[in-house]
């Protein structure tokens, strides 16, 4: 523990070792073997507090015996359980692997829909824990919560409306190589990754000089970048709260801030009512904006709120990084109905699809809300689909759909609480010569990318090109001219980009036609 002597000192503490919670006019940080030495040249006062978290482990004999939830499975456990639960309800359940830790171990996601092995026209949602490894009561909530909704789908009406008009991934641990830090069991699990990287200060962030994405994180990325989540939340243990964005702008708020604030106040007011007193009652009775708490960054919950256009809050599960087995049962016995209350919000705002006026197909348009949205906030019909979720508080919005080679479209949608307004547009193509962009998008791959990007163009575009590179906030990166033929990749070099969300413009001046495509640059 580190004393707190004010706003800044805590913010240059916090950009160089991983803070953990910030109470009782005390900073609680935790040093890897990348941090310690800062810490000690820096001659901090400090206070140790001893470690007797891994006293509360209980390892499971057999994956049946982890099934009863009051215990924690061997790694090789939890890989059977993932297993069985997609081998046992093959309908509502699809196993799928994110990527592979440092070590090998596999980041598990489980896919729960009611036709599991399609990828239908509704909203994905993801919840994922422990990417600090030793917080582990979210690990088991997580694979609880996986096992009860398929076990619940055939006569609860709640579960079933939830799986029957979302896709559900959870992915119960997401830093398999800091909980097994010593092997098959837990027995000394650690924060960090086997780099001793804390996967929660390492995604990439606009605000702060580009660092190495970490191998978990990459492949995180571009599994939540496939996936489009319009809503996911990440689970915690150290405090007891609900945080949502932003963690690393103290004055700035989102543009939801209000939805945000309500959707967390719902879940923590639901824990209130079914936990002992005093659960989840930390700063505001349980919810805090992050960055009021104390500032990160390179934290998930951003990146996945600005870059990826998603809806993610930081839920912290127990005061305990990590919750004894014996109290497992009451983890979950506390939480389990805001876990369903929070994904149910995904069922709620403004869900519609963007069509061509004429011909009817999909139109892939920018939704935006002038004088509201900022930092992200916008939403993004679906390329093949042209559908599209925007979560908002209740009110009269004003949305506007922006696509290249089509005129703008306002119209205002009415948002009611706890319900869902369905709306179709339909925008008309401007055939005026003025009109330069085109509605279907290049091809860039790989993407998400790091060192180089390949762009397809159709016809009407290739030939010689106009290149130009731009930001989030509009500024140009880079320009250049280039030779492109139809069809042919041409290879982009992206090595000198930070990381972050780009579009690509390509402007053809003797035809006067050009397109542009969105992509991530991780690191």
């Amino acid at each position: 523990i580190v004393p707190y002597t004010g706003r800044q000192s805590l913010e240059d503490l916090s950009a160089a070792v991983s803070v953990l919670s910030v109470k009782d006019k005390g900073v609680y940080v935790s040093l890897s073997p990348l941090t310690v030495e800062w810490f000690i040249g820096h001659k901090y006062s400090y206070t140790i507090l001893e470690n007797t978290g891994s006293k509360g482990i209980v390892t499971a004999y057999s994956a049946g015996r982890a099934l009863g939830w009051d215990v924690y499975p061997t790694y090789t456990q939890y890989d059977s359980i993932m297993q069985s639960f997609a081998a046992m309800f093959p309908a509502l359940c699809r196993l799928d692997t994110i990527g592979q830790s440092i070590r090998g171990k596999l980041l598990l996601a489980l896919k729960i829909s009611d036709n599991a092995a399609e990828d239908e026209e509704e909203p994905d949602v993801f919840y994922t824990s422990t990417m600090h490894g030793d917080e582990t009561g979210g690990f088991i909530m997580m694979l609880r919560l996986a096992d009860y909704l398929l076990n619940s789908y055939a006569d609860n009406q709640r579960v079933r409306e939830l799986v029957d008009n979302l896709q559900i991934w959870i992915n119960p641990l997401s830093n398999p190589d800091g909980t097994y830090n010593s092997g098959n069991s837990i027995s000394s699990p650690t924060r960090y990754n086997a780099n001793g990287v804390d996967l929660n200060r390492n995604f990439p962030d606009p605000t702060v000089a580009p660092v190495v994405t970490e191998k978990e994180n990459s492949e995180m990325i571009s599994f939540m970048s496939r996936h489009h989540f319009v809503l996911s939340a990440n689970f915690h243990s150290g405090s007891e709260v609900v945080n949502y964005p932003w963690d690393r702008w103290i004055t700035k708020l989102h543009p939801d801030n209000d939805w945000f604030n309500g959707i967390s106040r719902a879940y923590a007011d639901t824990a209130h009512l079914h936990s002992a007193p005093g659960y989840m009652t930390d700063l505001d009775n349980g919810v805090t904006r992050g960055a009021v708490w104390y500032v990160i960054h390179g934290g998930r919950q951003d990146f996945m709120t600005e870059e990826l256009h998603g809806r993610e809050v930081t839920i912290e599960l127990d005061s305990q990084f990590i919750t004894p087995a014996s109290l497992l049962p009451d983890l979950w016995e506390a939480n389990w109905r805001s876990l369903l209350g929070y994904l149910e919000n995904a069922l709620y705002g403004i869900q519609g699809i963007v069509l061509d006026s004429e011909s009817g197909l999909p139109v892939p348009a920018e939704i935006f809300i002038d004088g509201h949205d900022a930092d992200g906030s916008q939403a993004y019909a679906d390329t093949l689909t042209g559908r599209f979720v925007r979560l908002l508080s209740p009110g009269i919005w004003p949305l506007s759909f922006y696509a290249g080679g089509y005129r703008d479209t306002t119209i205002n949608v009415t948002v009611n609480g706890g319900q869902r307004s369905d709306i179709q547009v339909y925008m008309t193509i401007n055939h005026s010569p003025e009109d330069t962009l085109l509605p279907v998008p290049p091809a860039l791959y790989p993407n998400p990318a790091s060192e180089y990007i390949n762009a397809l163009l159709s016809a009407d575009v290739a030939g010689s090109v106009n290149i130009r590179i731009i930001d989030q906030s509009g500024r140009i990166i880079s320009a250049s001219e280039a030779e492109i033929m139809e069809n042919e990749p041409y290879t982009i070099n992206t090595s000198g980009l930070a990381p972050g969300t780009y579009s690509a413009v390509f402007y053809n001046s003797r035809k006067n036609k050009s397109c542009r495509g969105r992509f991530i640059i991780v690191k």
